[in-house]
């Protein structure tokens, strides 16, 4: 979903390149970790998304958690801060996209109920069966980092 500022951008630039700021939450149960699959996608991934203009990015992370999972969160630290040529995107429709993202380590506080139209699919993995997943390269360097 696409947020009303990043609408505005568009307008004004098109489908150049955007740098934006992103939050990720990885949430751990002993050695698994949880994935997400996104509507209208095959790969796996972290929960995470877009840091609204005025948010900050601890608050941001909870609220993505919340609408993608229906879980409040408590966020016990921080992991790290990725960006790069592995967070470039360019969607479908052209928009290109460069994300510099903060992850969370977070536990979960409810039952998560995935909303159903992002996120479509979730799952508890190890280490070794998100090896052999269908993922998004970057969080391989996330996870790993999460794991020390």
């Amino acid at each position: 979903m696409i947020s009303d500022y990043v609408r505005a951008m568009r307008e004004r630039v098109g489908h150049d390149l955007l740098m934006l700021p992103g939050v990720t939450a990885v949430i751990r149960d002993g050695d698994r970790f949880l994935l997400a699959r996104s509507g209208g996608s095959k790969v796996w991934s972290v929960i995470g998304g877009g840091v609204e203009p005025g948010e900050q990015p601890a608050d941001a992370v909870a609220r993505e958690v919340r609408e993608e999972l229906g879980s409040g969160i408590r966020i016990v630290g921080i992991v790290g801060a990725y960006g790069g040529e592995p967070l470039m995107v360019e969607y479908p429709n052209g928009d290109r996209v460069a994300y510099v993202t903060t992850a969370y380590a977070c536990e979960l506080l409810d039952p998560i109920a995935p909303d159903g139209e992002e996120i479509v699919e979730v799952g508890w993995f190890t280490a070794s069966e998100i090896a052999g997943l269908d993922r998004e390269p970057w969080i391989d360097r996330v996870l790993a980092d999460a794991a020390r």
